[in-house]
This record gives C-alpha cells, structure tokens and sequence, in this order.
C-alpha cells in the first residue's frame, strides 16, 4: 500500500477525486504493472500538527509500504513557525520508519507564500531538505512544480491545481516514487 498523507492539494480540493494526483498514480502503478493499491489520507486545510495527530490511527491501519508526505502548506498560509513545521515533519516521518516493516520515506517540499518576507521564506524552504536529510526520506524539492504560478494549472484561487495541474503534479511524484517500488510480479 502506498500511503499519501496530505494537504486539499492531495486530497484533490476542487477536482473530481479521480482527478486528484493519487489516483492518477494509482493509474500509472496499474498501467505498469505494480500491485500497490493507493490510499489517498489528504485533509483539506490541516496542518503539520494536524497531520501528525492523524499518524497514530492512519499507521495502525495496514502499513503502509511507501508513504508520501505533504504538508506544510496550511502552516505557511497561516505564517506559522517553521520551527514548529519542522518538528511535526520530522515526528511523522521518525514515527513512520519506527514502523515494521519500515516504509519508503519521500516528502514533497512546498513553498511558503512570499508575503510573509524573505527570512520566514527561507526558514520555511529549508524545513524539507533538512526533515528529508535527517530521515533518508526521498525529497520531492517543490510538489507544484511547473505548476505554481501557472494560471492555467491553477483553479481561480490560485492555490488549488486544475486537474491538468494535478497531472503535471503526478508526473513529479512518479519521478519520485518509481524507483522504490518493488519489481513487477
């Protein structure tokens, strides 16, 4: 199983959920033969912290084999303190590979809105590569990008992908993801 622990932008806010970067993965895996079956775990507007209060019910459930990591977005938005982000990202993927059998760690960076100044910006970016660094997780350095920014990727909000956003989305988490999936059975 593979595990998405997430923002709305991995449970697919505004698209129709087929549309949602997960299950286009779940497409992909399909298509190339891998047997993983995806679980989509995004919450629209949680936190770090939320995120990590989830992690004691989500990883009592079946273990995942890989999971991906998405969070930070909503405690940008709200100015939070990075150092605060940093400690939840490291707790959800510490609690993670104290997992048996451990799964294969990747986190998907986001960017902090620039807004908040350059210091608040740069203490934010450097939360991903640090948590990826201290945990051997695989680092997805921005998970929007090509896609930020891009009015026609973006729904009005300018936040949220279009479902041709979540496809470009997809495509940089399978660059990720397809070298740790076990052989094709």
């Amino acid at each position: 199983m593979i595990l998405f622990l997430g923002t709305s932008l991995t449970a697919g806010y505004g698209v129709d959920p087929s549309l949602a970067f997960p299950a286009l993965i779940q497409r992909m895996l399909d298509s190339a033969g891998y047997r993983y079956r995806v679980v989509n775990a995004g919450v629209s507007g949680e936190t770090s912290a939320g995120a990590l209060r989830r992690t004691e019910w989500l990883f009592g459930q079946e273990p995942p084999t890989i999971m991906i990591l998405e969070t930070g977005g909503n405690d940008g938005l709200r100015g939070q303190n990075p150092d605060s982000l940093e400690a939840n990202v490291l707790a959800i993927l510490q609690r993670a590979a104290g997992l048996t059998p451990p799964p294969r760690l990747v986190l998907a960076g986001m960017e902090a809105p620039p807004n908040l100044g350059d210091s608040y910006t740069d203490r934010f970016r450097a939360v991903f590569p640090s948590a990826a660094a201290r945990t051997g997780a695989i680092l997805i350095p921005f998970l929007l990008a090509g896609v930020a920014g891009v009015d026609t990727l973006n729904q009005p909000d300018g936040i949220h992908p279009t479902a041709a956003g979540h496809a470009m989305v997809a495509r940089t988490v399978w660059r990720a993801l397809e070298p740790l999936l076990l052989a094709r059975p």
